[in-house]
């Protein structure tokens, strides 16, 4: 099966099975992953679900949308790669994948 690792501030790394379909913020709320709490429910509403995605793997992910954007500038914590989970969809390419958490969520 297919994983996403999710990696924590302290670098405590969260290797769960990557559901084809589902956001990087369900695949994460669904194991309890520490650091992302999705309280908008992936409406990009609230960025706390904020991941940094490697660089490997950005093209992959694609870029971030309008809605992102705006969400991601009001943290102090935002890089050239970070993303909102909610809106990343979950397909078997992203086997491997790997993104960081940030230190705090908004």
């Amino acid at each position: 099966m297919a994983t996403v690792t999710f990696v924590e501030h302290d670098g405590t790394a969260h290797e769960m099975d990557l559901v084809e379909g589902e956001s990087l913020m369900q695949i994460a709320t669904e194991n309890a992953v520490p650091g992302i709490d999705g309280d908008c429910g992936g409406e990009a509403a609230c960025g706390t679900c904020h991941v940094i995605v490697d660089d490997a793997w950005i093209s992959k992910t694609g870029a971030r949308t309008g809605q992102e954007i705006q969400m991601l500038d009001m943290t102090p914590e935002c890089e050239a790669n970070s993303r909102l989970a909610c809106q990343v969809i979950a397909c078997q390419e992203f086997d491997g994948l790997r993104v960081r958490l940030p230190e705090f969520q908004m």
